[in-house]
């Protein structure tokens, strides 16, 4: 095996440079032993520089990942090459990783290639967030129209049954009394529905996070999640969020119901709650010309049987749902508060492992002040 090769003088301003980079950025030689890497790929490893330079990259990523094949072919060709959508994805490295990776030949240096891995999460991230909010608008519209159309002729249809149950036999009684059974259905969907149109200003303020979370936790024990084991994993350095109280309690209890739905009663059943302070995405928040930070990260983990493949992408869109009696509005409900905040949800699922992340802006004075001048206007 190639000794490591230490960075000479000349190297170090280069080095600065590297790690100014937002990306993973490393070298490995001949044998895969890792000679660099910067401050992004000691993260992406979870391991220091020194512990790195001990290590290869086989012992991170597996044999037969496309990552080598990439390498070897760059080695081969002495030239430069993109590829894009790699799944380097290992339990060294925390489960799924999905990358673009771009590697080339390090010139004076025989053997050793530069790789440098840019995570796919942020881009995805701000492409599920337009659709999200795409969604919400798309239901907004549909609501606006079922109200109006849906509720009136519901109204005329109820009426009828009452009018036919007083003169009808025992057994066409039983007909008329599931027209009004149904007919109540849908007008509660309609109401659920009628949410979503639903275009005020959100009344925002500092709010503690985790009394929202331990609120929740207090209404789960006793009803949908009693019996399950729900454990919290908190920063107490936290500051608060910048969010609407009962908005968020709607979110997280909402979350939390789907997981210990998830989890059921299965042995070993469990939900975790965690909070933590992480370098967040920009995005704009609706209704301003405002671009916003989202360092605050809130997840909802449960070890249920996962969400299925097919409706993965999909799972915040209205009427998707993998429940026999569902709705697949709560979801949707959820990811349009959420996004009226200006934050982030997402979803990561695998069988066993699923979580829902919620990354929101932190409350600032500054925030606080213009909200109170808004409600003045108002």
């Amino acid at each position: 095996m190639q000794r490591p090769i230490e960075p000479s003088p000349a190297d170090l301003p280069h080095m600065q440079v590297l790690n100014a980079l937002p990306h993973p950025v490393f070298v490995v030689d001949a044998d895969g032993g890792f000679v660099f890497a910067n401050s992004d790929a000691e993260q992406f490893f979870s391991s220091s520089q020194a512990s790195l330079k001990k290590r290869r990259l086989q012992d991170f990523v597996p044999g037969d990942s496309p990552l080598f094949a990439l390498i070897d072919q760059v080695r081969g060709q002495d030239g430069r090459i993109s590829e894009y959508r790699v799944d380097i994805s290992s339990p060294r490295l925390g489960g799924e990783r999905m990358v673009d990776l771009y590697v080339s030949n390090l010139g004076d240096r025989p053997g050793c290639v530069v790789v440098m891995v840019q995570l796919r999460t942020i881009a995805e991230k701000m492409d599920r967030q337009l659709t999200h909010r795409s969604a919400a608008r798309t239901v907004t519209g549909l609501a606006a129209m079922l109200a109006h159309e849906i509720r009136n002729p519901l109204s005329g249809i109820k009426g009828a049954a009452q009018l036919l149950e007083m003169q009808a036999s025992d057994e066409d009684r039983t007909l008329t009394r599931l027209i009004q059974e149904e007919s109540d259905r849908i007008v509660k969907l309609v109401d659920r529905m009628e949410v979503f149109s639903d275009q005020r200003p959100i009344e925002r303020s500092a709010v503690n996070i985790h009394s929202v979370l331990e609120h929740v936790k207090t209404l789960a024990r006793s009803g949908f999640a009693r019996g399950v084991s729900i454990c919290e994993l908190y920063d107490p350095s936290l500051p608060p969020v910048f969010a609407n109280r009962d908005q968020l309690v709607q979110v997280f209890l909402n979350l939390v119901k789907n997981a210990a739905e998830a989890v059921g009663e299965r042995e070993g059943g469990e939900i975790k709650l965690t909070t933590a302070y992480k370098p967040g995405v920009r995005l704009s928040v609706p209704g301003t010309r405002a671009r916003v930070t989202l360092p605050l990260e809130f997840t909802v983990e449960d070890n249920g049987a996962g969400v299925p493949d097919d409706i993965r992408e999909h799972i915040f869109d209205p009427f998707v749902t993998t429940k026999p009696s569902g709705s697949g509005l709560g979801l949707a409900l959820v990811a349009k508060i959420v996004g009226d905040h200006g934050g982030v949800i997402e979803c990561e699922s695998s069988p066993g492992h699923t979580v829902f992340r919620v990354l929101m802006p932190a409350w600032t004075e500054a925030q606080e002040g213009e909200e109170m001048l808004r409600a003045r206007r108002v």
